[in-house]
């Protein structure tokens, strides 16, 4: 429970931080600031060994190299869970896994609803399908103290196989044209983790340099290089054989943790949400991308998420966990409607890489739906724990009452 309480202080307080990166790039955007921010993130770096080079403006650098760090920060939280964590355990991922199924499936049929007569658009009906954990946990932190654990453990857990499946999604659906030279390099390098896998091997320098060489062969074979991150962290030894206290994966998952909670994550927003609002019309409001993926993140993440663990609940054994009530669960549903980082990423696949040019509709739209899921969900949240407050205080002074007689 230590180790929990220690992740959500700071996936909270990353979310805080990703929210004022976000203010601050669109301040930016639009200040006499903001031909600076786009030379800035436009910017070319290149790095190259011999004939092999890789040259990325700085956008792409962050979208492709830092965001690896924050996959396979999630891949060693996935493994961690999966393990000895939450996800180990059925009888709590039941009821958590039908809600993020629901939060995947109904925002991105909502979307194809509104795109289904444009089939340019369909391209990115994964991006309203997304969760971002670090924001709504921020949004849960601003409610103090008085949010009971499950609410968050819920939360988590939901999040976490929501990451799954959108990690499934980016392997599936938005991979290019394959190289197969590249592939054989990715392939000799897998072969080389499990051979260290295998022999329990617990040299993390070693793994990290095999997880280098994988993310430059994934950027150089059409499978998106974010996944390397996510690969290399299912390799890493759980338990170090020598000593069964030290897991190596607790002790990168620790280490990284700070890292991509308060620079990596922040980064990404500063550089991806600087939106410039003088080009907002009603034909970018009113556009099929923009409502699709608003009413999909807003409309279609409360009705999935809620609408299915509704249904398990009713109809099965499964029951809410303890402190949470219908209420607090439809709270925790429009909370989940907060896409932000995932849905900016997986929006960066669909449109940005594959030349259609839908950049403003894109973000628009992530950006309104996540605003309006923060402040509901915060109101909702804010009204389930002080009816509960409310009916815990009655109780106790009818309990009082009764002791008296």
């Amino acid at each position: 429970m230590t180790t929990l309480r220690s992740f959500l202080k700071r996936e909270a307080a990353g979310g805080v931080l990703l929210m004022l990166a976000t203010v601050l790039a669109l301040l930016i955007a639009n200040s006499p600031l903001a031909e600076y921010y786009g030379l800035l993130i436009n910017l070319i770096a290149s790095v190259s060994l011999g004939d092999f080079s890789i040259e990325k403006p700085l956008l792409l650098w962050i979208n492709d190299g830092l965001m690896a760090i924050f996959f396979f920060l999630v891949g060693l939280e996935l493994k961690r869970e999966i393990m000895e964590g939450e996800l180990a355990k059925p009888s709590l991922v039941a009821l958590p896994a039908t809600g993020a199924v629901g939060g995947m499936l109904v925002p991105a049929l909502i979307y194809l609803g509104f795109t289904s007569s444009q089939p340019e658009f369909i391209v990115g009906w994964a991006i309203p399908a997304a969760t971002d954990i670090a924001f709504a946990l921020g949004i849960l932190a601003l409610l103090g103290k008085s949010v009971p654990t499950s609410i968050k453990l819920f939360l988590v857990t939901l999040a976490i196989i929501d990451d799954i499946g959108a990690i499934l999604i980016i392997a599936v659906f938005y991979t290019e044209s394959l190289d197969p030279a590249a592939l054989a390099v990715v392939a000799v390098c897998i072969v080389f983790l499990c051979i260290l896998n295998y022999r329990k091997i617990c040299d993390i320098p070693a793994y990290i340099l095999l997880g280098t060489l994988l993310w430059m062969a994934l950027l150089k074979s059409g499978v998106h290089a974010t996944l390397a991150g996510v690969v290399l962290a299912f390799f890493i030894p759980m338990r170090d054989p020598k000593n069964l206290r030290y897991s190596p994966v607790r002790h990168l998952e620790h280490s990284l943790h700070p890292t991509v909670a308060f620079i990596i994550l922040p980064l990404f927003a500063f550089a991806n949400a600087g939106l410039d609002l003088s080009f907002i019309s009603m034909d970018s409001l009113t556009h099929p991308v923009t409502m699709g993926i608003a009413a999909g993140l807003f409309v279609g993440m409360q009705v999935g998420v809620f609408g299915f663990s509704y249904l398990v609940v009713r109809f099965t054994r499964t029951e809410l966990p303890k402190g949470m009530d219908f209420l607090s669960l439809y709270g925790v549903s429009i909370l989940c409607g907060v896409g932000f980082t995932m849905s900016l990423f997986i929006g960066s696949l669909a449109f940005e890489e594959s030349g259609i040019n839908m950049l403003i509709d894109e973000r628009l739209g992530i950006l309104m739906a996540s605003l309006v899921s923060a402040i509901t969900g915060f109101l909702v949240l804010k009204l389930a724990i002080r009816r509960s407050q409310v009916a815990k205080s009655s109780l106790r002074r009818r309990k009082l009452a009764e002791q008296r007689r």
